[in-house]
Formats: C-alpha cells, sequence, structure tokens
C-alpha cells in the first residue's frame, strides 16, 4: 500500500531516528505541530486582507496562505504583502495577530495524538524546546492553551535570535540552551521553512504534514512524515529508538 504523505519507507524511517540513540531531546515546533492553528491564521489574513482591498478585493485561497504566509516570520510577511511600505506590513501583522490571539482563546485543538507522544518523552526523562517563528505572546498563549506551559524547559522564539526560520539559528539556541546534542537529538515540524531549518542545524525532522503539502514537505527532506502523531510509522520509530537506548544504556 502506497502512503499518501510521499515517506520513505517505515524501516529506513525508523533506523533515522534509531542513530540518535540514547536521545536527548526531542524540539517542536508550535503552530501546525503542536496545535492546528493555520486555519486560524488563515481567517485572520483573509479577513484582514479584505477589509484592505488586497488582491483586488478578492479573498485568498489556502494555496496562495501556504506559498505566501505558513511558516514564515512576521517580518518576511509583511516584505510580501506590502513590498513598499514595511511599516505597514509590521502593523497589519501585528493587528492580524491580536485577532488570532482572540480567536485562540476558544477555538485551539491539538493534533491528534500529541499528549501520547508528550507522556513518551516525559516518560523518558528526555529534553524538550518549543521553537517557533510566533511571536512570543503567540507561542506563550497556545502553549498554555494546549496545557504545556510545564512541559516545556524553554521556548525559542524566531524574532529574539539572529536570525528566523528557514535559517538553523532557533534550532541551534535550542541545543546550546538545553545543553543537548545534535547527534541525540530529533525535531517535529510541519512547514516546509522549519524542516529546512532544522535540516540546516543537522538533525532529523519528522515532519507533520497536517495543512501543508506532503511534496512540498519532501522537498525540505524530512527524515520522513507523518498524518499526526498516532501515525503508526511515528511509533515504529520510537519503539526502534528505544530498543537501540536499551541496548547501550541500564536505563530502560
Amino acid at each position: 500500500m502506497t502512503a499518501p504523505t510521499g515517506e520513505n519507507s517505515t524501516e529506513s524511517s525508523s533506523s533515522s531516528l534509531a542513530t540518535l540513540a540514547p536521545l536527548q531531546a526531542v524540539l517542536f515546533d508550535v503552530d501546525g505541530t503542536l496545535c492546528d492553528s493555520d486555519p486560524l491564521h488563515y481567517y485572520a489574513f483573509r479577513e484582514m486582507l479584505l477589509e484592505i482591498g488586497y488582491n483586488g478585493g478578492a479573498p485568498v485561497d489556502e494555496e496562495w496562505f501556504i506559498k505566501t504566509i505558513a511558516g514564515k516570520h512576521n517580518d518576511d510577511i509583511a516584505s510580501a504583502l506590502f513590498p513598499d511600505d514595511q511599516e505597514r506590513g509590521i502593523k497589519f501583522c501585528d493587528d492580524k495577530e491580536a485577532m488570532f490571539r482572540r480567536m485562540v482563546k476558544e477555538q485551539l485543538k491539538p493534533i491528534n495524538g500529541l499528549y501520547k507522544v508528550k507522556k513518551w518523552v516525559e516518560d523518558r526523562g528526555l529534553k524538550r524546546a518549543a521553537v517557533t517563528n510566533a511571536p512570543r505572546l503567540n507561542a506563550e498563549l497556545m502553549i498554555e492553551k494546549l496545557g504545556l506551559k510545564d512541559f516545556f524547559d524553554v521556548i525559542i522564539i524566531g524574532s529574539e535570535c539572529e536570525h528566523a526560520k528557514p535559517n538553523p539559528d532557533p534550532y541551534l539556541k535550542a541545543l546550546e540552551l538545553l545543553q543537548v546534542s545534535k547527534d541525540h537529538t530529533f525535531i517535529f515540524e510541519d512547514s516546509f521553512s522549519g524542516i529546512k531549518a532544522g535540516v540546516a542545524a543537522g538533525m532529523p525532522v519528522v515532519g507533520l504534514a497536517t495543512r501543508n503539502p506532503p511534496h512540498l514537505l519532501m522537498e525540505a527532506k524530512p527524515a520522513f512524515l507523518i498524518k499526526d502523531y498516532e501515525d503508526a510509522k511515528l511509533w515504529t520509530a520510537l519503539e526502534d529508538i528505544d530498543k537501540k537506548s536499551g541496548a547501550t544504556t541500564t536505563t530502560v
């Protein structure tokens, strides 16, 4: 049976993570990785752009959103929307984020299986960080609404690094703050920009095909793709890490 996400075989997917044993840390993006927030971002952008007559007054579609917005930092979004007026673009993005936060308080939903993988990470005493291009206010609100405030050791914000994703800086900063090795850490990401950043930082990335097209995600070279955290491919890979760790350490 051919899987819809265009990933490698389960066997090769598993072995690509097993080489990380003994595992030290797991890094998570936030939007689209912890929670299905892209529909809220899309709605906010679509409605606010309609108000200002963008795109000749026609509503932007999801294909445009994925190409122009998803996974990108607000500075880059501002430049794309208002190439001749960066200041206006930044103000527009700030207003959009305020609208997004209002919706988050009522409509945010976790990615399927999130709390199952959370328990797996906690049970093994692994270090963990949230690494995101979202503004800090957004990231902290989403993490709090998901009940993950005490789960993460640190939250890394792209705009607080020298360069945001798709540059590797945010993920390299996470390694530094957690004091872990890239050779014993992997990443969960859902966007082309985020996967590219993780790969550039030298770590395997498990891509979530939450909203972005699998063929686009595969171009960023993830270790493999999963539908969500219930995906059997992920649990086969995690079981292989456990087996390898058991063979090399006395800790279960």
